[in-house]
């Protein structure tokens, strides 16, 4: 019983600082900023605060069966407003939306009947599942939140946990060098028996890997300049046949957010204008991007499993050992010491930094700072079965690119070292960045 109950209690309380952290990234925004200019790449912030609590309400107390979900006796029609798999993108600033107030009783409601049956009914496995599920995609769409306040030019967000007094006993400066890998058989993938995991990472099946040399530390902000002061985004020998046509359609000549001054590089952070830090990693870079930089440096993006294994593996005389590690630095969950996520720090910083969450080979900030590309397309692993929340994983297979590791900006309650993000190799408004291997 005392189990239960700390189960139902942890429970709620990650539901319950899911919404805190979402009510806080809004909280400054007037109507207007509220529903923003019409972008590919965003949604309106309204419709979004209103889409969490409809896919809560769905998944929490309308689902009868996996395939199968009673009306909502909450908002009528809610599904034609805030089901993001059937409305589509570029109608949602022209929905009759809920007010503004409307919205935060609707998400109010939601939250508290939610809260409500954990309580009355217990943890069962499957009310955790759906907790977690409901949590952790709030989580997910804070990070939306926030990239969304940066592409707007909006000001940093209030968020309560920042603590810039984390940096004060961290390194500074950039991290040179590769850590060598030795390779061997490796089981990609998670465990079963680990916890929450979703559909895309299960389960472990064995992988060989030949040896490899990975970076230490992800590209900075002065190695990527370098590649940008090289004429890079003019050079087409250095972009593949997609890189091309994506340089044609965007003009790019230079990161997303990035400005000449005099003889220096400055860079917008979210609403403030300045110079670029050096030794912090290079953010809001595109796939398309860090292949070209790669072909530029003589190297190459990491494969997933090679990610996963510099990460997770632990070695020993003969190579790599069976066991992996949950995080980079062992089994115990992150904290501050470890990694910078959470937002505690409102943006990335110098890659020395957080040497405490450094991996078994020497990697540093798997886990935190910037999401990393590797060469992979996205897709399933052998013998994949989708989870109840079919629209997850499966509709993005075969052409978004894989992400690994986590952003300042990510909660560190959903990572591990098996978590696998995607996106489309065109996107340069998420917090992305990468680090690379050696050719041989």
């Amino acid at each position: 019983m005392q189990d239960s109950r700390e189960l139902t209690d942890r429970l709620i309380g990650m539901l319950v600082d899911s919404r805190k952290r979402t009510l806080e990234l809004v909280s400054d925004l007037s109507d207007e900023q509220m529903i923003g200019p019409q972008l590919r790449i965003v949604n309106p912030p309204l419709w979004e605060i209103g889409h969490l609590a409809w896919f809560q309400e769905r998944w929490n107390l309308r689902r009868v069966t996996d395939e199968e979900f009673a009306p909502s006796t909450i908002l009528g029609r809610g599904d034609e407003f805030y089901d993001s798999m059937q409305v589509a993108h570029d109608t949602r600033w022209e929905l009759p939306l809920l007010s503004r107030e409307e919205t935060l009783s609707y998400m109010r409601r939601v939250l508290d009947e939610t809260l409500h049956s954990l309580r009355t009914e217990g943890p069962s496995p499957e009310a955790d599942y759906f907790a977690r599920l409901a949590a952790f995609h709030e989580d997910m769409h804070g990070e939306a939140f926030t990239y969304t306040r940066q592409t707007h030019g909006l000001p940093a967000p209030p968020i309560s946990e920042h603590d810039p007094a984390i940096l004060e006993a961290q390194p500074r400066g950039p991290l040179e060098g590769d850590a060598e890998v030795p390779g061997g058989e490796f089981m990609l993938g998670a465990t079963e028996g680990t916890g929450f995991v979703f559909d895309n990472e299960k389960w472990a099946h064995p992988v060989r890997v030949s040896p490899f040399r990975i970076s230490r530390a992800p590209v900075t902000n002065e190695q990527f300049g370098s590649f940008v002061d090289d004429g890079a985004y003019r050079r087409r020998e250095l972009w593949g046949e997609e890189g091309r046509r994506w340089l044609d359609e965007s003009g790019a000549e230079r990161p997303v957010y990035w400005s000449r001054v005099g003889d220096g590089w400055h860079h917008r952070h979210f609403d403030s204008e300045g110079p670029l830090n050096p030794h912090a990693p290079v953010i809001h870079v595109g796939w398309y991007e860090a292949e070209a930089y790669c072909r530029w440096a003589e190297r190459r993006l990491p494969t997933e499993a090679e990610w996963e294994m510099a990460a997770s593996a632990e070695p020993d005389a003969a190579g790599t050992t069976g066991r992996k590690r949950l995080y980079p630095w062992g089994d115990g969950p992150p904290g501050p010491r470890h990694a910078n996520l959470d937002g505690r720090l409102l943006g990335p910083v110098d890659v020395a930094a957080f040497p405490e969450g450094d991996s078994a080979f020497g990697c540093r900030q798997m886990v935190g700072n910037v999401w990393e590309w590797c060469a992979d397309d996205f897709g399933p692993y052998p013998g994949f079965v989708r989870d109840p929340y079919k629209d997850y994983s499966e509709p993005w297979f075969g052409d978004h690119k894989v992400q690994r590791g986590g952003s300042w900006a990510t909660r560190s309650r959903m990572l591990r070292n098996t978590w696998r993000n995607f996106a489309l190799p065109d996107r340069r408004d998420v917090f992305a960045g990468f680090r690379t291997c050696a050719l041989d």
